[in-house]
């Protein structure tokens, strides 16, 4: 293959909703682009793209593809992404390393919650954005209405270069504005007839190309006058002008293909290789450590690994875009994430899972090596002395948890050793072993996306497992003051075990000193205070340790050990086994034997005395609130409303924000469960949400009264 300059790559995304022809498209530019001689379809599981049998299984994108194609001599480097809502994450890296976002939208649906996601994400990337029209042939296909809803959406910067003179069955013929000519295609599209516009269609086609002009003039002052001087502008100038509009953002060209039958997709080709922007055209990617580099041929060597998978037969497989300077083969790389040392053997251009073995890639190209060390997505290859590492991508936050544990004990290593390697692969999955919960959790997307993850199990690892509802971290604490003792007495021949400890505690309430006087039960205890210890919880909060003791009645010796038995039981709470948190105790009295008293029986006194007293202190049981922001279409407004209100959420206020209406709320964690799913259902796949974390506060009495029993029945069965 050719060694294609900088100037003459051009990184696209395609983009939109799951349906919207993404695939189908690429699968066309890759027939144009001379990669494939025959065009596979997503019926027929025979596409480039969706090369993997979950995708072939599931009959859509999971994965996102890159693929390549060369036409006019340049190439165009596509990343072909799913457009499904719970494989979000697939896009961050797509956008993170192409230079323009071509957004798909079904001429039939118009703008799709998908659609709008897109676009969002695209925002979020400072991505230049082109929309597709696609899928004009359909029976249903409505143009009009779906530009109108674009534009109403996007605003005025969504700009007509294309429009169909028919659509439905019809659609043969589109008006190119821009070059102000009509093409009109045969029953198997391919290369078109390039046509003078008919006078039916010259008025309209003025009227778009006089709108394309001023778009284009108001990019450059210079155009602007031009366009003043003259009334119009030539074609190579109009480029210029959309060239700057649309990395500016300023512009969001309309093109218009029959993906399917390969309408329009040349003509759209050229557009990218002649208007859309060069690698070099946008700003770089900025750099967290190291010296800064230049998007050129003549800077040192580095490149952005963006995706890591896994092959059957070949093993890992490394993707990357060169970041500066030329990458040959053999080039010896320091990986400034971890100080590996790395050597390129083998590079290669990739479509699918073909892969085009190459000699050398240049800065603003894309391509991969296989069989990499210690390198995975988000590590940067560079020289030793450059020291470069460039800011990593930041993936959507999780929206859905499960707790994942194998049916067989015996398979517990090999869930962790899959998920380990899954993680990589798709970096939108989150995976930890809470120690509290005692669960392996993973973070998700949604249930689609976990249902994926189901299906590797069964399907490609064969490891049976359960997934289920996580157990919520609750916190346990105490509201008044209460005493307690105990003595723990154990012979059983030679040497026996004894200690006996007394104790007082409260609730801990932050800058309140601790007390000398207190009255439980009718009884008057007074203390002394002689050392204070504070520790503050790794799970928040705090336990104030009070030696009290006077007259030796405890030994020294031993006051670690009481409290080394309280930390286990604050660690395991007395109530339903979670944390607890904020309490004071004060260890007053006790007793010791001059031959038994030992460390051991210390702790366990401690802990059995601690356990008493907290579950006469009035015990609560504390549970996480989060905050909730969450964005909806109008007309839904109501109905999420109302799903919130049967969750025990707080409504804190609500508004307007980029077209819709944004509740703020405060939620408990425990009704959060499947939020994800609920809400797609009820808003049509448009609502969107975020959760943080806000605080602890008390369970409702029947909440509390529930867990009690739940916890009850679990030791019972364990």
């Amino acid at each position: 293959m050719k060694v294609y300059k900088t100037e003459q790559i051009r990184n696209i995304a395609l983009l939109g909703n799951a349906g919207s022809g993404k695939t189908t498209l690429a699968e066309a530019m890759l027939l144009e682009g001379g990669v494939i001689n025959r065009r596979g379809e997503v019926t027929s599981k025979n596409t480039v793209s969706d090369y993997t049998p979950i995708e072939q299984e599931y009959g859509n994108s999971v994965y996102s593809s890159v693929l390549y194609a060369e036409y006019n001599d340049r190439k165009i480097n596509i990343l072909d992404t799913p457009g499904m809502d719970d494989l979000n994450g697939q896009t961050v890296p797509a956008l993170e390393v192409s230079d323009m976002a071509l957004i798909m939208i079904n001429s039939s649906n118009g703008v799709e919650a998908g659609t709008e996601a897109a676009a969002r994400n695209a925002e979020a990337n400072h991505s230049p954005v082109v929309f597709i029209f696609n899928q004009l042939d359909h029976e249903n296909a409505n143009y009009e209405h779906a530009l109108d809803r674009c534009k109403s959406t996007f605003g005025n910067k969504v700009t007509v270069v294309q429009y169909p003179v028919e659509t439905g069955p019809g659609f043969n013929s589109i008006v190119d504005v821009l070059k102000m000519k009509l093409y009109r295609y045969g029953k198997d599209g391919g290369q078109p007839e390039v046509l003078d516009i008919p006078a039916s269609e010259k008025d309209k086609a003025e009227e778009l190309h006089n709108a394309l002009v001023e778009m284009a003039a108001e990019n450059e002052e210079s155009l602007m006058e031009l366009y003043f001087e003259q009334g119009s502008l030539s074609e190579e100038e109009i480029r210029k002008g959309m060239r700057l509009g649309i990395v500016q953002r300023d512009l969001f060209p309309v093109f218009c293909v029959g993906a399917k039958k390969n309408i329009g997709v040349s003509r759209l080709m050229e557009f990218i290789v002649n208007v859309g922007p060069s690698p070099n055209c946008l700003p770089q990617k900025p750099i967290v450590a190291g010296k800064e580099v230049k998007l050129s041929e003549t800077d040192v060597p580095s490149l952005f690994v963006f995706k890591t998978s896994v092959e059957s037969h070949v093993g890992e497989i490394t993707y990357f875009k060169v970041m500066s300077g030329k990458i040959v083969e053999g080039t010896d790389l320091t990986n400034t994430n971890n100080s590996s040392k790395e050597r390129l053997s083998q590079l290669f251009v990739t479509a699918g899972k073909n892969r085009v073995k190459v000699q050398e890639l240049i800065a603003g190209d894309i391509g991969c090596s296989v069989k990499l060390k210690d390198t995975k997505y988000n590590h940067t290859l560079t020289t030793k002395e450059s020291g470069t590492q460039f800011e990593p991508m930041r993936f959507p936050l999780p929206r859905h948890r499960v707790a994942v544990k194998a049916v067989n004990e015996s398979d517990d290593e090999k869930v962790g050793e899959v998920l380990n390697r899954v993680k990589y692969e798709d970096p939108s999955f989150i995976v930890e072993y809470s120690k509290e919960l005692r669960q392996l959790i993973v973070h998700s997307q949604g249930e689609y996306h976990m249902n994926i993850l189901k299906w590797y199990f069964d399907n490609v690892y064969k490891i049976e497992v359960e997934f289920k509802e996580p157990r919520i971290p609750y916190r346990e604490t105490i509201t008044k003051p209460s005493q307690a003792d105990y003595r723990h007495k154990k012979q059983s021949g030679g040497a026996g075990q004894f200690g006996e400890v007394h104790m007082i505690i409260e609730p801990y309430e932050e800058g309140v000193a601790p007390k000398g006087l207190f009255l439980l039960d009718g009884k008057e205890y007074k203390l002394s205070v002689r050392d204070v210890q504070e520790h503050n919880l790794s799970w928040g909060g705090k336990l104030l340790y009070i030696n009290c003791i006077v007259g030796g009645s405890i030994d020294a010796r031993f006051m670690p050990a009481i409290l080394k038995g309280i930390m286990e039981k604050i660690e395991q709470g007395p109530l339903t086994g979670s944390y607890a948190r904020d309490i004071i105790v004060y260890v007053y009295d006790g007793k010791m034997h001059p031959v038994d008293s030992n460390e051991i029986s210390f702790k366990l006194a401690g802990r059995n005395a601690f356990s008493q007293a907290f579950k006469k202190a009035n015990p609560k049981i504390l549970e996480p609130i989060y905050d909730l922001e969450v964005w909806v279409p109008g007309e839904r407004m109501g109905d999420v409303m109302s799903d919130l209100q049967g969750r025990r959420a707080l409504i804190m206020g609500m508004g307007s924000e980029k077209g819709f209406e944004k509740i703020s709320a405060r939620v408990p964690l425990k009704e959060m469960n499947k939020y994800a799913t609920s809400l797609s259902s009820v808003t049509g796949g448009r609502g969107l949400f975020k959760m943080t974390y806000n605080s602890y506060e008390k369970v409702p009495a029947d909440v509390q009264e529930e867990l009690l029993k739940a916890y009850e029945a679990e030791q019972d069965e364990e």
